[in-house]
Formats: C-alpha cells, structure tokens, sequence
C-alpha cells in the first residue's frame, strides 16, 4: 500500500490516535491537517476526564505530549488544506489545495466549527481581527479586558483559561448558565471573572483607532455600553463538513457502512465533545482498517 491509500483529514485527538494506531500497525497513511495539531484541545484550559492525569492537565500541554509521542513514531501531518471530497463510481476524490488524491480508506477527523449568524451582521472591517471564535488566538494576550459571550461549557473554560493574566466578563443572553456546576463555581469564585445575565450584544463599534471594542448591549432590557480589547463568541458549534459533496449522502452511507469511510472525534459525537471518546473513535477506526486491509490480503 502507499499513504494515500489511506487519509486522515484533522489533526485533532481523534486524527491523531487514528494514525498513532496505524503507524503501529504498520499501515502508511497521510494525515492531512489545515492549520495546526491539536485542533480544539488548544483552546481547552483544563482536561480533567482524561485518564492519567491526576490533577488534570491543560489542553495545550496535552497536545505537547500528543506531538512528542508522534515524534517517536515518526508520525507527521501534512499541512494542506481538503477542499472537497468527491465520489466518482466507486473511488474516493479527495481535492486539496496542493493535491488530488483516490484512496482506499478516508478518515474524517474535521472537528467542529463556529455556529452561523452568532456574530451582528455588520461589524467594522478595523474590529475583525478582535473578534474571536476560540481562545488559542489569544495564549499571549495579558493585562487585557476580554468579554466572552455564551453560557455552556466552552464559554466558563475560556473565560477559566483567560482570566489567568487578564480582566473577564462572561455575557449571556439568558438568565441561566448551561455549564458544568463545578466549572460555573470556579467562574464564581474567581475575582478576575464578571458573569452577566441577560445581556446581548446588538452592535460593535472600533474605537481608538480600532485598538478597542466598544459593544452596545441590552442588558435587562435597557442598553448599556461595554468596552474590551478582544471579543470572543463561544455560542456554540457544528459539525465541520462543508468539503462533503452535495447530494450524495446514500453514496457517502455506502462508503461508510463498507468500511471505507469513517466519521471520528467531535465531527460526528454530537454533544459528546470529549478528548477520551475522540481518542476511542480514531483507535477504532485504525483497528477496523488493519482489520480490512489484511482480510483483504488473505
């Protein structure tokens, strides 16, 4: 076999344990990855369910210890971005920026991504680059005001991970939070961190020369003035597959249910976002394609 004959697209847990898993079944592949290792996991200020840490451990050391084991192997990514994937007759066509590839095996370890329209719809070119979708952006921001709006999980460990070397305020447009309790006590008790209730942010303005935000909110019904640095949006996420052809998901099923095509990690586990079960899926997923190939060479 050569590595195109098996794909990895993503780089995060799931497509790592996935060509961890291959490697050490001696199986070639390409692991193809867009922007950086470790997807999400970056932005996550403490892994505290995944087995073998005891007193939990940050995503982004986490992530130092995926690479290193993937240095060991000899495991490498190759950054290029998938573009489309295609389904001509009976062959897989992935299209990338760089390449074209036809392999026998493709694994889909694409993530999540930002939820549409969360963002006000206009928004002053010189305010872009202070409006963030995850906090990875940020690992070098200090001494900053940072308002983050959400309720879930995701917005408290950002607001957790943040509130290290800068000012916080959590907006949420309800009146309830949809987090952890544990992680909702933490937000509590930290002095860095202000938790609004029933606030939206309507507009957003770039003052000092676009070196500020200034967002005009509701809050309780009455408008209110907030200004920050950075603006993040943790308001929730989808499944990134935009690169799936249209109008072929029976085609797709197929692929899926010969074992030719496998959905792994946070693109296909829903509300189950967790770095253990993302690790599981790409370990399953490498072991059902060691399982078919040498079935295949008998």
């Amino acid at each position: 076999m050569n590595p195109e004959d098996v794909i990895i697209i993503g780089s995060g847990p799931a497509g790592i344990a996935t060509a961890i898993q291959l490697r050490r079944s001696g199986i070639p592949f390409l692991l193809l990855e867009k922007l950086r290792v470790g997807g999400l996991l970056l932005n996550a200020n403490l892994v505290e369910n995944y087995p073998g840490f005891p007193a939990g451990i940050t995503g982004p050391k986490l992530v130092g210890l995926f690479e290193a084991q993937m240095r060991r192997l000899g495991v490498e990514a190759t950054f290029d971005e998938v573009l489309n994937l295609d389904i001509v007759s009976d062959r897989l066509v992935v299209n990338t920026s760089r390449c074209v590839y036809c392999p026998r095996y493709l694994v889909v370890a694409t993530g999540t991504k930002p939820l549409p329209a969360d963002v006000p719809l206009k928004v002053p070119s010189r305010a872009h680059a202070r409006i963030h979708r995850d906090v990875y952006s940020l690992k070098d921001v200090c001494d900053s005001q940072v308002a983050i709006v959400g309720a879930g999980d995701a917005a408290f460990d950002y607001a957790l991970n943040m509130a290290k070397k800068n000012t916080v305020m959590l907006l949420m447009r309800g009146g309830e939070t949809r987090c952890l309790p544990l992680l909702l006590e933490r937000a509590a008790a930290c002095d860095r961190i202000v938790i609004q209730h029933a606030t939206t942010v309507d507009r957003i303005e770039a003052v000092d020369s676009g070196n500020r935000l200034q967002l005009v909110c509701t809050h309780r019904g009455e408008n209110r003035i907030i200004s920050c640095d950075h603006l993040v949006y943790a308001t929730g996420r989808e499944a990134q597959l935009d690169f799936l052809p249209v109008g072929k998901n029976a085609e797709i099923e197929a692929f899926v249910k010969s074992g030719r095509i496998f959905f792994v990690g946070d693109v296909t586990n829903g509300l189950y976002r967790q770095t253990g079960i993302a690790v599981g899926d790409g370990l399953r997923a490498a072991m059902q394609i060691y399982t078919e190939i040498t079935r295949a060479e008998v």
